[in-house]
């Protein structure tokens, strides 16, 4: 059985101050979980009902499981329908990003961001395309929150997120900065080389001016209609499609 003390401080990781002081967060679902296992990423404990045991024995050998009725996986799941299965994993410890670290790739800039289901669906766009690392804004939301980690459908567990001052960072990396704007280069004639920041604004107002200020070429996404712009977790899938597709020619 699981204690109250367990069950509350499960309860606590839905809200970023608790997950920064206990360096945890939580992933729901067979799927999630079974990424985070097989990662890098160091699991805690996995708690699981009867209905995914055999499933889940196979996997996880060489983790802390513990079997647990309905009712509490209830009570410690932030979803409206838990999934059978969730994990308390530790936070990672990511080094400072570097330049050689992004040489010869594209590498996503996130300024501002703040739905937790567009985050989570560019971090799986990302995957998709074999994006390794995604630098975001200081005040860009957290990706360890559930519902970003469940959006992420477990590619959060194969994509490197770095959070940063971005326009004291971007200098120093010295590499090409491609920014989504309104008024830019067609992104279709857009020649992205072989490298480079791929930066993408806030849901509401964009890129902010001192990041703007450091786009080596700004990029559009041509108009055909009336929409007054585009979800930021779109236009980055678009930009991810245009440069793989001028990658793979």
């Amino acid at each position: 059985m699981v204690s109250k003390s367990q069950i509350s401080l499960i309860k606590s990781l839905q809200q970023k101050k608790f997950r920064r002081e206990q360096r945890l967060f939580v992933a729901e679902g067979f799927k999630s979980v079974e990424e985070f296992i097989t990662s890098g990423y160091q699991v805690h404990t996995v708690y699981y009902t009867p209905a995914v045991a055999a499933k889940l024995h196979k996997l996880s050998k060489k983790t802390n499981i513990e079997e647990i009725s309905a009712v509490e996986l209830n009570k410690m799941s932030s979803l409206t329908t838990p999934q059978e299965v969730l994990a308390v994993i530790h936070l990672p410890d990511w080094p400072e990003i570097t330049r050689a670290e992004l040489l010869n790739r594209f590498t996503l800039v996130l300024d501002g961001v703040q739905d937790p289901g567009n985050l989570g669906t560019i971090i799986r766009t990302a995957d998709w395309f074999g994006i390794k690392n995604i630098i975001c804004s200081e005040d860009t939301v957290d990706a360890y929150n559930p519902k970003v980690v469940q959006a992420t459908m477990g590619s959060l567990a194969r994509v490197n997120l770095h959070y940063a001052n971005l326009a004291q960072l971007i200098p120093q990396l010295n590499l090409p900065i491609f920014g989504a704007m309104l008024n830019g280069e067609n992104i279709y004639s857009t020649d992205f080389g072989n490298e480079g920041l791929i930066a993408m604004g806030n849901e509401g107002n964009g890129l902010r001016p001192d990041i703007q200020a450091l786009i080596t070429k700004s990029v559009t996404i041509p108009r055909a209609g009336q929409a007054e712009s585009l979800n930021v977790a779109i236009a980055t899938a678009l930009f991810c499609s245009e440069i793989s597709r001028k990658t793979f020619k």
